[in-house]
């Protein structure tokens, strides 16, 4: 199979048409090998136009989300990202080509020595995969100019808006299905949180987000 041309084609039929208009995003995906980080069973998959499974409900964001979600958060080439459930390292190899560095968080074991294989055998040098509870995010290199969600969440922990500097960002789609929104948060320089609708998007729950069941009497 031609992953080349098959990568060349996701980015001009699956991104460039969903209004991803900056061009170091579209080099961001021309340059790095997706194809790389899926199951070796999968490979001939890497570019559908769809998500990929890594199996226990984890996956690579579909492409056209994924870049969205990227546009939106605006990352500066100085920029330290929290990657939350990095997987097996595709996000934090894209990441990594628009910002300063990336702290890749998971905390499936086996993802989290995968996404470290995969990242030093392509000599993403300015990633660390990190291993930890992504709804506690990693307060010990904290705090972070953006925050990335790799999935939607019920209920956005307020410790993960705690690590933004002030002058942050936290991209994350909050619902599922088609209620689903992309929202950008964002800290002042007085450490004062707001947000904004970014567009309307659904993708998969990342584990561990849910919202906890109430009980009303």
């Amino acid at each position: 199979m031609d992953f080349d041309a098959a990568r060349t084609r996701m980015v001009d039929n699956q991104i460039r048409t969903t209004d991803v208009t900056r061009h170091e995003i579209l080099r961001a995906f021309l340059q790095v090998p997706r194809e790389e980080f899926v199951p070796a069973e999968r490979k001939p998959l890497a570019y559908i136009d769809e998500d990929v499974p890594l199996g226990n409900g984890r996956f690579i964001m579909e492409a056209s989300p994924f870049a969205k979600l990227i546009q939106l958060a605006a990352i500066r080439p100085d920029d330290v990202v929290l990657d939350v459930g990095c997987g097996t390292g595709y996000s934090a190899a894209v990441l990594s080509h628009l910002a300063g560095s990336v702290v890749a968080l998971e905390e499936d074991a086996d993802l989290a020595n995968a996404a470290s294989d995969n990242l030093a055998r392509l000599d993403y040098v300015t990633c660390a995969v990190v291993e930890g509870t992504l709804t506690e995010g990693y307060s010990s290199e904290a705090p972070f100019d953006v925050i990335f969600l790799e999935g939607s969440v019920d209920v956005l922990p307020e410790t993960l808006l705690e690590q933004l500097r002030d002058g942050g960002r936290l991209v994350v789609v909050e619902g599922r299905g088609n209620a689903a929104e992309a929202k950008l948060y964002f800290k002042d320089d007085n450490g004062v949180v707001g947000s904004r609708f970014g567009f309307n998007c659904s993708i998969r729950p990342l584990s561990g987000f849910e919202k906890k069941p109430e009980f009303a009497f």
